[in-house]
Parts: C-alpha cells; structure tokens; sequence
C-alpha cells in the first residue's frame, strides 16, 4: 500500500501572525514538503492544479519535473489534472515527457476541479463539464497509445495523422486515477478504462464515501477487470498531530477556522466527527486511517493534506517527522494483516512494464 502527501497550494495569511507568505515562498516551501516527504519515507507527493488566487499550483507538471531531479523514489502525482479545460494533447505530452524525466515515477490524477470559473477561463463551458471530461480523457487514451491518431470530437479540432511526442516511456503509458467527490459518472470513467479512482472524501462522511467506492467497484467487475476487491482505491485524508491531542487542537483551531474552503463553517469538533480530519496524537491518526478499510475494504493508495490553511512550513516539515516516524510505518504493518492475496498493490511504472512484456511473451 502507498501513503503519501497532497498539497492545494494555498497562499494563505497565517492567522496566528497575520503574515501571507509569497507565492515564491509558498512555491519553494512546497518543494521543501515533497523532499522532506522522500526523506521520511513516504512513497507519493501529489500537487493539485490551479488557476485562480490563492492557489499557486497552475503548472504542476514544471514543479513535479524540478522536484524529479531531487528525488530518488517519490512517486510524482497530481491530486488534480483539470481534464476538462486542459488541451488531451497537452496533457499527452507533458506527462509523458515529465515520465522520461523521472525515469517512470509518474502517475496522475483526472478531475474536473472544484472552480467553477475555470471552465471559461480556457474557452470552455460549465454546463459540459461531464461530458468534456468523458470526451477529453478518452482522446488521451488513444494519444498515448497508437502511434499515429485520427479523431474527430466536439470539443476541439480534429486530429489527422497525429503522433504525440515524447511517446510514453517503455511504451507505457503513466497510470491513470480518476478523483471525484461527489459524481458517479466519473467512478463509473475509472470502472469502464480499469483504472483507479480516487475518493478524495476529506469533506464527506463515511456513508458517502463507502457509497461511492461500492459503485466503482461493482462496476469495475462488470467491465470484467477482475472482482470488486481487486479495484483500485485511493482515499483522502487530513492530518494534524502533537505529542499531546490537547496541544494539537489548540494549536490546529485557528487555522481550520480560518481555512479556505471550511474555514468560519462547522467547527472543529463536528468536522472531526464527521469527516476523515483527525486533530490530535499520532496514535489518533492511526486509529482513525485503519478504520477508513472498514467501510472502503482494502485499498491501495492514502494521501494527507498536511500544509494548508496558512501553516507555517516548520510546522508542516514536523508533522511530516510524524507521519513518516510513527504513522506510516505501523499503517504499513496493520493495513497489511488480513489483505486477501489477490487484493493487487498501487500500479507502478515498473510493475505495469512487466505486465504488458509478460503478455507480449503470451501474444
């Protein structure tokens, strides 16, 4: 199983300073995270993408190539790729480049965003929101692999003899995650292509969650890529710990009231009761993570938010110490007691390669 980090990249004041670091700052702090998050031994550091202040994140795949030539192991990801305003051929490229660049330790995750604006920011419409992201990932498929495409859609210009460049690495394309919150079309996008879907329920209770995890694995087994187990899950997660639980929600409160998104909403209190957030010791945060298997089974895949809401990088860079010290290590341990043979770990580049040589050596 992978445990790893994602970050929004919020520019947030810190409330406890009134201080609003730089988009310079907050750029090379996160940076800062993702090597630290290699350090500590996590296996994934996610990045979100967007366009609109105050998130910095516009070019994902810029930062993940930077931080490529100073890791070793990390698995680069995004926590979003808007496949709905960005061009499937951009997407195509850039991706398969950043794969040669970090010797195949990509993957990405397919959303449509939380902003609505977006959507004309890049010529395209709200409204057809589903059915660009139907449209546009379906495009990328074929980009990735056949040599040469010839497409017509709705969307954007037709294709004729196109080869995109550089083809993907090993002939294999980067594996694909498609995250969403609340809409079943996508969970059954991810079932149809036996891909991975990844429920980023850190707003959302346990019901909905396990409602929208059943679906894509029911439906996943329809399409015949194995049984309903053998899916592959990502979930969410927000973490804040100290020594003392005590300390951690004193010191967590004022940035989770003034957080963007949740912040001056539930409080504290009811959103760690309802919610995947635990605010408090490490041991906390293991007791709550190994109960998400209860009503997700077992999955493959665990990213944090850790760095949002205007923490100070210190502080991040300390829980990080945590996470990767006295969290993770016994996640690893409980999450596999009990998981089924047949239950496959998170596809890796590597791991996909011996797949597709292993059914040339059948063809």
């Amino acid at each position: 199983m992978q445990f790893g980090i994602f970050t929004v990249g919020d520019v947030t004041p810190d409330p406890t300073t009134g201080r609003t670091p730089t988009e310079a700052e907050r750029i090379k702090a996160m940076v800062a995270i993702a090597l630290k998050a290699e350090e500590v031994g996590l296996d994934v550091f996610a990045t979100g993408e967007h366009h609109n202040p105050p998130f910095v994140p516009s070019s994902p795949t810029t930062m993940l190539g930077y931080i490529a030539a100073q890791t070793q192991k990390l698995i680069l990801s995004t926590s979003t790729t808007l496949i709905t305003t960005n061009d499937p051929v951009k997407i195509a490229e850039d991706f398969a480049m950043l794969q040669h660049l970090a010797d195949g330790r990509v993957d990405l995750m397919m959303g449509r965003g939380n902003t609505g604006p977006v959507y004309p920011w890049f010529g395209q419409d709200i409204r057809e929101g589903i059915n660009l992201a139907i449209e546009n990932y379906a495009l990328l498929r074929r980009l990735w692999r056949e040599d040469v495409v010839d497409w017509e859609g709705k969307f954007r210009t037709a294709l004729q003899g196109f080869t995109s460049t550089p083809r993907p690495l090993d002939d294999v394309p980067p594996f694909v995650w498609h995250g969403s919150i609340r809409s079943p079309e996508i969970a059954e996008q991810a079932a149809y292509y036996g891909d991975g879907f990844f429920h980023n329920n850190i707003f959302w209770p346990a019901d909905h969650t396990k409602r929208m995890v059943e679906l894509y694995r029911a439906r996943y087994a329809h399409y015949g890529h194995g049984t309903p187990e053998q899916a592959i899950v990502g979930l969410g997660g927000q973490v804040f710990m100290r020594k003392n639980s005590q300390d951690a929600v004193r010191e967590f409160r004022p940035y989770f009231d003034n957080a963007p998104v949740y912040g001056h909403g539930p409080s504290l209190e009811d959103f760690t009761d309802q919610t995947p957030l635990t605010v408090g010791t490490p041991g906390q945060v293991i007791e709550k993570t190994l109960k998400f298997r209860e009503y997700a089974g077992d999955y493959q895949r665990q990213l944090f938010l850790l760095d949002h809401a205007g923490l100070p990088l210190k502080t991040v860079l300390e829980q990080l110490d945590l996470l990767g010290e006295e969290v993770v290590p016994v996640l690893r341990k409980e999450f596999a007691v009990g998981r089924p043979a047949d239950v496959p770990d998170a596809p890796t580049h590597p791991s996909l390669l011996a797949q597709k040589e292993a059914k040339e050596v059948v063809a």
